[in-house]
């Protein structure tokens, strides 16, 4: 699968959920490449702006879409690694902050 399939596959099942990807859509598919290398790497699809351990359990969290986006998109209107965003976000009528790590620090070093 290529990047531009993952993308176009994804936004047909995200967007009807309120989860949009990022206007940039170099920035969307340099993200979705990264997913799927780690998708060979490690044999799931782990958030590429987080270190993954390896270990299929212990990074379940990190399975994009992350545990942590629902909030992340709700208060900041933007993933972590700002692959996802709401509706508002890129048509810029809230400001783009910065999405600060909401991953427990026991889940961040192994």
């Amino acid at each position: 699968m290529t990047p531009t399939e993952l993308y176009e596959m994804l936004k047909k099942v995200q967007e009807p959920k309120g989860f949009f990807f990022n206007r940039d859509k170099d920035w969307a598919l340099t993200i979705l490449n990264d997913l799927l290398v780690n998708k060979k790497r490690y044999g799931y699809t782990s958030c590429p702006c987080r270190l993954a351990t390896g270990d299929r359990d212990k990074d379940r969290d990190i399975f994009c879409p992350c545990a942590y986006r629902q909030e992340d998109v709700k208060e900041y209107g933007s993933c972590y690694c700002n692959l996802y965003v709401s509706r508002e976000w890129n048509e810029g009528k809230i400001e783009h902050r910065y999405v600060p790590e909401k991953r427990p620090p026991e889940k961040i070093s192994f």
